[in-house]
């Protein structure tokens, strides 16, 4: 019996490691053969850039200095702050004086909606508050900090009228200070390759006309709802729109985080995709072959060896060993072929020493455990703490805001370039 069962183990995993390497080929090659083609000057339309903040990001300053530097003619950067009491009030504030520029609004949430999440209120807001000039909409994060052409490359595929979202994705840059980077890091790779199969969009790196919005009911959506971004899907697909991914807005993210803020994070995303995410099940499905399999095979294994069962353990050792070699090959490789874009950006990419190399090897199945651990804890969760203010969450539609109050330093990292 045991032996089948490790039969079957090996067969599992090297079954789904090719999987794996198909689908991150097929992301690669149209990462390759990607372009997009660059609207003219005149041909592009007004935007308004929606930046809402709640405490001071570790990168809070470089963020709103790339924003106000694009090249693009015609925008306006609207940034909603929790309130003027806010550390990011007086960061902006700053940034905003010191490049001298006369296309940024400030402006606090007036508003704190109790039946959505303080970004959908400050959405919500931004959008209400704009003119019929604005023809486009880009939506940004914090944590994100955009090259020169950022703004124009997101709006031009927008000039196809079956393209609903233009969206980059996030890439994080691994370190040795925090293990919380690295699984952060080694859970993304594989993130970016779902969210470009599923056509997710990312909320952080976001374009869409505002025509669209009014057709579509989205600003109404979010009126109720735990956050932006992954509904929309969904909704676009009932009108006959698409998620455009442009490979040139992937975005690197060099913010720290430690292993309990890694956990934090991963049970209020998880319980987010539960709620919006337009394949769920097959988010589930991953999660059993990448997580369950690899953690029998471990449990069986030394199983075998207690039990003298020198074939079986020997058959386990060396499918754990090519799985996980795999996907540090895998890993290596894609790390390795998106470079190029991140380079372009003039973003400095991942050292690949073999000391890096090697905590990359480690991290995989503390990365297996740690999602294992969230999606678990997960199941069970109601409430989530995000940013200092809690929400009661029952269900998609169903998002209730139970404690506020303002952000003040006291909430901010003691690490400075830890995620808040």
């Amino acid at each position: 019996m045991i032996r089948e069962l490790a039969a079957f183990l090996f067969q599992s995993l090297l079954g789904w490691l090719g999987i794996q390497v198909f689908l991150s080929l097929i992301f690669l090659l149209y990462v390759r053969l990607s372009r997009t083609k660059i609207l003219p000057d005149e041909h592009l339309p007004k935007a308004a850039v929606i930046l809402c903040l709640r405490g001071a990001d570790p990168f809070l300053p470089n963020c709103i200095e790339a924003l106000l530097q694009q090249n693009y003619p015609n925008y306006d950067l609207k940034l909603i702050i929790d309130n003027e009491a806010d550390p990011a009030w007086e960061i902006a504030n700053d940034t905003i004086n010191e490049l001298g520029v006369t296309n940024a609004h400030i402006a606090h949430l007036r508003i704190i909606r109790h039946n959505c999440s303080l970004k959908c209120s400050s959405l919500i807001q931004a959008i209400s508050d704009l003119d019929d000039s604005y023809e486009v909409v880009a939506l940004v994060d914090a944590d994100t900090i955009v090259h020169s052409h950022w703004l124009r490359e997101l709006v031009s595929p927008l000039d196809d009228p079956q393209v609903g979202v233009t969206t980059g994705h996030r890439w994080y840059l691994p370190t040795s200070k925090y293990w919380g980077s690295l699984v952060r890091y080694t859970g993304n790779i594989a993130a970016v390759v779902q969210m470009f199969l599923f056509g997710i969009p990312w909320g952080g790196s976001l374009a869409m006309k505002t025509e669209v919005l009014r057709q579509t009911g989205i600003v109404e959506q979010w009126a109720q709802a735990f956050g932006e971004d992954l509904m929309m899907p969904n909704i676009l697909k009932q009108h006959g729109l698409k998620v455009k991914f442009v490979p040139s807005l992937i975005m690197v993210n060099r913010e720290e985080c430690d292993l309990l803020g890694i956990i934090e994070y991963l049970q209020r995303l998880i319980l987010y995709s539960r709620l919006y995410h337009p394949r769920w099940l097959a988010i589930v499905s991953e999660a059993v072959s990448s997580i369950l399999f690899p953690t029998l095979v471990i449990l069986l294994f030394l199983f075998s060896l207690g039990d003298a069962q020198w074939e079986v353990a020997d058959l386990l050792f060396k499918s754990y060993s090519i799985y996980t070699l795999g996907l540090l090959s895998l890993m290596l490789f894609v790390e390795m072929q998106l470079q190029p874009v991140i380079r372009a950006q003039g973003k400095p990419g991942t050292r690949l020493s073999l000391a890096m190399m090697g905590r990359m090897l480690l991290a995989i199945p503390l990365t297996q455990w740690i999602y294992g651990l969230a999606m678990l804890s997960s199941v069970w969760i109601s409430t989530v703490k995000w940013r200092g203010v809690l929400y009661r969450i029952q269900g998609r539609w169903n998002v209730r805001l139970v404690e506020y109050h303002p952000y003040d330093f006291l909430d901010q990292p003691v690490d400075s370039k830890i995620s808040l």
